[in-house]
């Protein structure tokens, strides 16, 4: 493999080593299995530095363009490689040995619920004095125009600045017209619903936890689970099922896995010869707790087949009812013939959140989440493996703000979230009870919302819980 960097390109030299062999990948000039260079080699070929080599290869294998074998390295992916080759990566090294399991006291708790809620965000985090100011600011600068009624689209200058944190952060190549404001997802299904064919069927992904599929019915579509992690099944079940749009969250999955290089360009394929579309959540693409947040899969779509969502509730605080969608170019006609149907929120959390973005609040802010959330998601993982049975394993990637765990035992999903709310502990399991039963039962644990000392009580209620539901592994294979 030749490696000639470019000396005018910017940025890191880390960044541009990614970049340059992620572009040799999508070009085609690496193969699908060729091997890389060892990180001594390249060190030799380059003169760069091991930690520079170290970070572009840590890069490309979160991201899926590469798979590593154990003694052997890094071998690149394409998207003929077989599915069933590539295998989850466990949780972290203290996966490898666990801390002796502390047995369950007798102590009562309080009667207070401790839930492990999905959706929830940290309620201290909230940078109260940074939002007053913009809101103050934004009242003053627009003080003649707060009894009009806005753009239905959204304030421009704040669509203006969401380009470029869009394009900055995750990869997404837009216009500010590309872009409407609204008020949830919710009311982003809705307008997908007069821009696309409300009785089309939906295609989610099969085990999937992100609750949108109530959403989507509720607006005339139906809904079809389909495998993601099987390439040609996926393309089969999307082809007989003559599906037009599908629904993923590629940057987090629910294991916490990042949607496989391969993968994204066979959808993207699929999407373009079968005029489709994709419509990207984007909901938690901020919180990556290793290397960097990983690019959007709008930013690969050269077609125009990518319906990108975003917002403000993880990041930022769900009060604020405010999240944006960029649509593909060739919606915007028919958008503007449904524009008197559009209503965005409140021009004045808009002007303000234009400020906060303008003035680096946001920037900041989403800085100190992401290390409070890398915390709380470390702490949550030390309970587990101190004081749940070693036949509960923590499997997925480190993002987002939940874990996901499967438990070797002979009881379903179902049947051990019942006996969590019995002692007032709330997990979550999949909307697929039925495709998944006979399953090794897998089970999220949203750690946005809850203090250390109530995660540690709650899983030592769910230890409890479960005392008497659990097999040793041998006795369940997934």
């Amino acid at each position: 493999m030749d490696i000639n960097l470019s000396e005018e390109e910017q940025g890191p030299v880390y960044l541009v080593l990614y970049r340059h062999i992620r572009g040799l990948i999508q070009s085609g000039a690496l193969e699908n299995g060729t091997k890389l260079p060892s990180i001594r080699s390249l060190r030799e070929q380059t003169k760069l530095s091991k930690t520079t080599i170290e970070t572009a290869y840590h890069m490309l294998l979160v991201e899926g363009y590469v798979l590593s074998k154990p003694r052997a390295g890094l071998f690149v992916i394409q998207s003929q490689l077989k599915p069933e080759a590539i295998e989850l990566r466990k949780e972290a090294p203290a996966e490898q040995a666990r801390p002796h399991r502390h047995s369950i006291p007798n102590a009562s708790y309080n009667g207070s619920v401790v839930d492990f809620n999905l959706l929830a965000v940290d309620g201290e985090s909230f940078p109260i004095r940074a939002w007053k100011s913009v809101l103050h600011e934004a009242l003053s600068l627009h003080a003649n125009y707060v009894h009009q009624y806005g753009d239905p689209r959204g304030e421009y200058n704040l669509r203006l600045q969401l380009t470029h944190y869009l394009k900055r952060s995750r990869g997404v190549n837009c216009t500010p017209e590309q872009i409407i404001i609204g008020s949830g997802f919710s009311y982003s299904t809705h307008i997908l619903s007069r821009l696309l064919n409300p009785a089309s069927t939906i295609a989610v992904e099969e085990a999937g936890i992100a609750q949108v599929r109530a959403t989507f019915q509720q607006h005339s579509f139906n809904v079809a689970p389909v495998p993601i992690n099987d390439n040609e099944r996926l393309i089969a079940e999307l082809e007989n099922k003559r599906i037009r749009i599908l629904y993923v969250t590629p940057s987090h999955r629910p294991t916490g896995s990042p949607l496989l290089y391969s993968t994204r360009q066979l959808l993207l394929k699929w999407a373009s010869t079968n005029s489709a579309y994709i419509i990207e959540d984007d909901y938690d693409g901020e919180f990556r707790y290793t290397g960097r947040t990983l690019p959007s899969l709008q930013g690969l779509d050269h077609q125009g087949n990518v319906i990108y969502i975003g917002t403000f509730s993880k990041a930022f605080t769900p009060a604020l009812r405010m999240n944006y969608m960029v649509i593909p170019v060739q919606l915007l006609s028919k958008l503007q013939s449904i524009e008197h149907t559009l209503t965005s929120p409140s021009r004045i959390d808009q002007w303000a959140m234009q400020l906060f973005m303008e003035r680096g609040h946001w920037y900041r802010h989403v800085r100190k989440v992401r290390h409070l959330y890398r915390k709380k998601r470390a702490k949550l993982i030390h309970f587990i493996n101190t004081y749940l049975p070693v036949y509960v394993q923590i499997i997925g990637e480190s993002a987002g703000m939940h874990v996901e765990i499967v438990v070797q035992t002979t009881s379903s999903a179902e049947e051990l979230v019942k006996l969590a709310a019995a002692e007032d502990v709330y997990v979550y399991a999949s909307q697929d009870a039925s495709i998944l039963q006979g399953r090794v039962p897998r089970l999220y644990l949203g750690f946005g919302g809850l203090n250390e000392r109530d995660m540690e009580r709650g899983v030592r209620l769910l230890a409890k819980a479960w005392a008497g539901a659990a097999a040793p592994p041998s006795a369940n294979n997934e």
